[in-house]
């Protein structure tokens, strides 16, 4: 007979006696369990002492965690945390450097435990190990172990960000600054450089004094990756957290120092040289920090992107005026040389030869935003870096037939509104992605190199598709493709960005086209994409309705409390659940009596994720709380209340902010929901194509073959 689900089989240790195995009854108080196992072993005073898990985390076993105590599991008799935050915050601020530094370590590793930490605060700890750095007494592995053991403990979020001193912050630079530091001081150091940038604006503009982007390249020039990849991080914080106006620049003229710096050739060759193309490969961190970089980098082309040209505005004239003078070969006319009749046709004349859209007056073109005077920069570098090139386009389109020239001016436009989408510029980063392209890094001006290419490729598939004007959308949709499919190959320089394009010809696009075609399953036909259409709706309903009974199910979660003060035990398990209440619920039916908070469907205003989250905004820069951002979502209810929450994993993370938002009648956008339709659809669409084959498909599946009776048989493989 298995024994009840409430008992789990454990094995205890106590340092210097034999391992006790127990049976815990998880319906009986912690504190008893703890007492009876105290008693075994004849010690007293059972409340100075708790259980922790025996592996390489050493958490506490709390009533809020004990249901991940599985059968087989070995737990450690140990101090309680209140004893262990009293005996260590004694122990660091002993006179001799031994026992001190050995403190650190156990503080350094105790600290990972909330529930210690959350003790270990309460008795001030945290404004103990700042004034221990603000002394600058300790060196070394001391200095080492107490950034280490404060990064710990703040990464909690218990503590906010912006109760720490002018002095502090200095120290800390001052760290980063120095020349020859220690490794792992200097990598605490800046991890907790970034979470005051990113945590706090006030603090962002107290770095920002003390920090310069110049200090921090040397660190980039090192081997070691993990001070590269944090050195970075800061960069990218400053950056992420600058003032609008200081962010929102023109890169053209580099304005503000961190524009200016960002453009300037140092910082690019050295990530260039020492991470990029290190012999060292480059970690999914790096990665990420590389590819919020480059989204940064590119997105301060949005203030351009996002300008309209002004039709009066003699300087922005004067770009159009310099596109025909290249074009051309022609030199402005003073006013008083022919008739103005006769000046304006012949500005009209080679205005269509430019392709433009409005021959008349060209300035209207790049009143459309996007991409608005970002597409005239382009060109106008196009024409002066790339002149032959550039000449070559123009005139061989304007000896074509109207109708079969490939209006360079258009297509400049439209390209440079296809390249803003495809870099995706004026987005913030995502918070996982990957995605960097080493291509971008190898060049001051790689966005609009990357134009001069493409627009050379455009007019390229324009004469391999022997497009004419009506065929514009087609020609761009081909290129698009084109562009995607070389950059899917991650290629390391322009230069083989462009070899990969060569490789991708019209001809060659339409054979990609075909196999992929005869890859496919026979779904795309118009009859089966339209009944696909028609059932979609039942399908995503039916998606609801399991997200919906999913959260009738309830999940256990850590919930963080909006209202955060120190002192406070701000972490607390609850458990989540939908119920729609008769008017009257039987006694083993849930109800708002013995379920803590709850939360009317009705009074909900909004479910809010990642680091919008009120308990993400103060959250370390440490890898896991990259992770923890992932599955983090709040709640919103009536004006500024929150209930917030983590995950335990990714797919409850998905279920329940879809499940939320189906009940705020949003959408559900998670990938999990994306799967599950298509993987519904699919098999919907086979058994209805089945049906039609009247083929009879059982209501039931069929029996499982019986167990055999005897076992005593040899099969003979002869």
């Amino acid at each position: 007979m298995p024994p009840p689900a409430d008992i789990v089989k454990v094995a205890i240790e106590w340092p210097g006696a034999f391992p006790k195995l127990m049976e815990i009854d998880q319906k009986k108080p912690l504190s008893a369990i703890i007492k009876e196992v105290c008693e075994g072993w004849s010690l007293g005073n059972h409340e100075n002492f708790a259980l922790q898990i025996a592996d390489a985390t050493n958490f506490y076993i709390t009533e809020k965690n004990r249901n991940d105590i599985k059968n087989g599991s070995i737990l450690r008799l140990t101090t309680s945390p209140y004893q262990t935050a009293v005996q260590l915050h004694e122990r660091i601020q002993s006179s001799s450097m031994d026992a001190k530094l050995e403190a650190l370590k156990d503080l350094a590793n105790a600290s990972r435990d909330i529930t210690f930490a959350q003790e270990f605060i309460n008795l001030d700890g945290i404004s103990l190990l700042t004034q221990m750095v603000e002394s600058g007494t300790d060196f070394g592995d001391l200095l080492s172990f107490t950034l280490t053991a404060f990064v710990e403990l703040m990464d909690h979020g218990i503590v906010s960000w912006d109760t720490f001193s002018v002095a502090f912050i200095k120290k800390i630079a001052s760290y980063v600054n120095k020349s020859a530091m220690d490794t792992a001081v200097l990598q605490r150091s800046l991890a907790i450089l970034e979470s005051m940038v990113l945590n706090s604006q006030d603090l962002y503009h107290k770095v920002a004094q003390e920090i310069t982007i110049g200090q921090l390249i040397p660190h980039l020039q090192g081997t070691d990756q993990d001070i590269q990849t944090y050195t970075i991080a800061v960069i990218n914080a400053l950056f992420l957290k600058a003032p609008e106006e200081k962010r929102q620049v023109r890169l053209q003229f580099a304005h503000t120092e961190m524009a200016h710096i960002l453009a300037q050739k140092q910082l690019r060759s050295i990530i260039l040289s020492n991470v990029i193309r290190s012999p060292t490969p480059i970690n999914d961190e790096m990665a990420h920090q590389l590819y919020v970089l480059q989204v940064l980098t590119f997105n301060l082309l949005e203030d351009r992107m996002m300008t309209k040209m002004d039709p009066q505005d003699q300087a922005q004239r004067d770009i159009i005026f310099e596109l025909r003078r290249i074009a051309f070969d022609v030199e402005c006319e003073p006013n008083n040389s022919g008739s103005i009749e006769k000046r304006k046709s012949m500005y009209t004349r080679d205005y269509k030869k430019l392709g433009f859209i409005n021959h008349v007056n060209p300035a209207v073109d790049f009143t459309q935003i996007p991409p608005g005077m970002l597409a005239l920069d382009n060109m106008l570098y196009f024409a002066r870096h790339h002149q032959d090139a550039y000449i070559r386009i123009v005139l061989e389109n304007s000896s074509r037939e109207d109708k079969h020239e490939c209006p360079f001016g258009r297509s400049s436009i439209e390209l440079t509104k296809m390249l803003c989408e495809i870099l995706k510029v004026g987005e913030l980063p995502s918070e996982n992605c990957h995605d960097f392209h080493p291509m971008f890094f190898t060049h001051d001006r790689s966005f609009e190199e990357f134009f001069c290419i493409s627009i050379q490729l455009l007019n390229k598939t324009w004469k391999e598709m022997r497009a004419t004007s009506e065929d514009f959308n087609k020609v761009m949709q081909v290129v698009r493709e084109q562009i995607m499919r070389a950059l899917t190959l991650k290629p390391n320089s322009l230069d083989q960005f462009k070899s990969r394009l060569q490789n991708l010809s019209y001809t060659e696009i339409l054979k990609i086209r075909q196999s992929e075609r005869m890859n496919q399953e026979d779904f795309q036909s118009r009859p089966i994409l339209e009944l696909r259409e028609k059932i979609q709706p039942e399908i995503m309903e039916l998606i609801k309705q399991q997200r919906l009974n999913r959260l009738c199910e309830g999940t256990c979660f850590r919930k963080i409390s909006s209202r955060r003060r120190q002192g406070e035990t701000h972490t607390v398990l609850t458990r989540i659940y939908v119920q729609a209440f008769e008017p009257d619920p039987t006694p083993s039916s849930p109800t708002h009596h013995n379920h803590g908070d709850t939360v009317p469907v009705a009074d909900i205003k909004a479910v809010i994720t990642g680091k919008d989250c009120p308990h993400m905004k103060e959250k370390g820069a440490l890898k896991q709380n990259k992770e923890v951002l992932e599955l983090a979502f709040s709640v919103l209810y009536e004006s500024d209340e929150y209930l917030n929450f983590i995950a335990p994993d990714k797919h409850e993370y998905c279920v329940w902010t879809d499940g939320l938002n189906a009940l705020l009648g949003k959408e559900m956008t998670s990938d999990y929901t994306k799967s599950d339709m298509d993987t519904l659809l699919s098999m919907e669409m086979k058994l209805r194509l089945l049906d039609l084959e009247n083929i009879q498909i059982p209501e039931a599946p069929p029996p499982i073959p019986k167990e055999p009776s005897n076992y005593d048989f040899v099969y003979d493989c002869n």
